[in-house]
């Protein structure tokens, strides 16, 4: 492979890598905004873990992207994991946009996990195949804490669609609101098509195991499928955001910002 080959592979990695990385914080953060107003505390602390959870996948692939962007600049300025994290612009972040979107109530942010922790369960199993070792130990770490958020989700969404008249109205308003932001998981940027056989990942081999477990759960909570047909918001992983995660980094980023280099 000649220099500029070596260089775009390893520029599709980070940015591939950025992507799974910028998804799990930015779904993290959202989570965290739970803690302490969860509707029960044993749901309070629930929703907390897997908030952690995702903050700790984060740091993961940062880690990763920070080492293969020094290993690619060894005369520059080191690049940290919290300089990826805090330091970015928002066009500069690459997560899925379902990530950034409000929580507003209950039956939203379950909907949110649900889709997102599905996707990220098919897709971490295909991922452990990689034959980046680095991103197949991510993804096998991960792939534990992720079989509960299906789970801990799915349960809520049937617990809510089949429950009262108002809780299974706000949960297909849920998933009616959530449903286009749905597709961007399952097309694949130009990097991931660029890295498919490095990482072993067709997203079209994901879909329909994806889609098979969201009917399964949609048809328990007694909830209609959602058109298929939808228009499908995208450009997340392009660093085409909404005005949302302009908040999201404003608030998570303004220490890092103001104190630049500041240690606990």
């Amino acid at each position: 492979m000649n220099s500029k080959a070596s260089n775009n592979a390893k520029n599709d990695l980070v940015d591939y890598t950025l992507h799974l990385a910028d998804s799990s914080l930015i779904m993290g953060h959202r989570l965290s905004e739970w803690t302490g107003h969860g509707p029960m505390l044993e749901q309070d602390i629930a929703i907390s873990n897997i908030a952690l959870d995702l903050i700790g996948q984060a740091r993961n692939f940062y880690q990763y992207a920070a080492e293969i962007i020094n290993s690619n600049n060894e005369k520059e300025k080191r690049v940290t994991e919290d300089d990826l994290a805090y330091l970015r612009d928002t066009g500069g972040f690459k997560n899925l946009l379902i990530t950034e979107l409000p929580n507003d109530d209950w039956a939203k942010t379950v909907g949110k996990i649900f889709f997102f922790s599905t996707w990220q369960f098919y897709f971490y199993q295909k991922l452990i195949h990689s034959t980046d070792r680095q991103l197949s130990a991510i993804a096998e770490k991960a792939l534990k804490e992720v079989t509960y958020h299906v789970k801990w989700s799915s349960e809520w969404v049937i617990r809510l669609g089949d429950g009262t008249q108002e809780s299974k109205k706000r949960m297909k308003k849920a998933i009616t609101a959530l449903w286009p932001y749905t597709g961007e998981m399952l097309v694949p940027a130009a990097f991931e098509s660029n890295l498919e056989n490095r990482v072993c990942i067709d997203l079209s081999n994901i879909k329909d195991d994806w889609l098979k477990k969201i009917r399964t759960v949609l048809d328990e909570a007694t909830i209609d499928f959602p058109d298929e047909k939808t228009w499908m918001q995208s450009g997340g992983k392009n660093g085409i955001h909404g005005e949302h995660l302009g908040f999201i980094l404003a608030e998570m980023q303004f220490m890092q910002r103001a104190y630049p280099g500041l240690e606990w």
